[in-house]
């Protein structure tokens, strides 16, 4: 396991990190990296990697993808080199969304990236905001969150329970928990700082988070916490007809809902040793 200096040994051993193996890894070009987390997204992830690579992303970060157990043949190795991605880790433990992403950041932070980017590989959000994510960065931002609601963003065809359910019901309640005026709260079009991730307070690095818990719970805790958070307009397309999304109707809104009241409430915050 490497270690950056700025991470203890005896902190980086307390972190719990779901296992996964490294199948591909050219190494670190940039201080920024995108982390693609995917499962079985086909034609959809090769969309994605195929607008990055127009767009040079590999040229101002490095592209790493986080599988939970792809099955489908999109993502051959040779090719994924030729689009221009840099790192392809696969989960091996249990967990969905949340593990996926504990594995990714404890991989990019232990390989020194400053800041971390990550997009949904369902190919739903345009890369392009990239760029602008990472000079968020560079200006001492610790937390981007793209919107489709602010001025300059785009929704399109999103369904109307969807919508109705950020605004109306995941958004609010952010909003009022954490004190920043979130506007769109389910996205996983992020950015975070080293600094951020690193925080003890925040803790990301815990095995509660196994499904969709940890993008509430950031977005909750940053802004208690005191770090610069922004949102950037973005445009996020649905496809006509279908919903791309790995979280069931009834079932996986439910505990969405839970996740969300549990986050505002406090629940995944790092307990202090006079609450135990």
């Amino acid at each position: 396991m490497m270690t950056s200096l700025d991470i203890a040994p005896a902190a980086r051993d307390a972190w719990q990190v779901p296992t996964f193996d490294t199948r591909l890894w050219l190494g670190r070009q940039h201080p920024w990296c995108v982390v693609i987390p995917v499962i079985n997204e086909g034609e959809r992830i090769k969309s994605l990697l195929a607008k990055m690579a127009a767009l040079k992303i590999e040229n101002i970060a490095d592209i790493i993808i986080v599988d939970g157990g792809t099955t489908d043949g999109s993502l051959e190795l040779q090719a994924l080199k030729q689009i221009g991605v840099r790192g392809l880790l696969v989960k091996t433990a249990s967990g969905k969304l949340s593990a996926q992403l504990r594995c990714a950041y404890a991989f990019a932070l232990d390989h020194g990236y400053e800041g971390i980017i990550t997009i949904d590989g369902n190919d739903k959000d345009e890369p392009d905001a990239i760029a602008r994510f990472i000079e968020a960065l560079q200006q001492g931002v610790d937390f981007v969150q793209a919107s489709r609601f602010v001025a300059g963003g785009v929704a399109e065809n999103t369904p109307k329970s969807r919508n109705f359910a950020i605004r109306f019901i995941h958004a609010p309640m952010l909003r009022l928990s954490s004190g920043f005026k979130w506007t769109d709260t389910t996205q996983g079009f992020r950015a975070y700082s080293r600094k951020m991730l690193l925080d003890p307070k925040v803790a990301p690095f815990r095995d509660v988070f196994m499904t969709y818990e940890l993008l509430a719970y950031l977005s909750y805790r940053a802004p208690k916490l005191g770090y610069s958070c922004v949102e950037l307009p973005t445009v996020r397309r649905y496809p006509k007809g279908e919903v791309p999304t790995k979280i069931s109707s009834v079932k996986g809104n439910i505990s969405v809902l839970s996740i969300l009241i549990k986050s505002c409430f406090g629940h995944y915050n790092v307990k202090r040793e006079s609450d135990k």
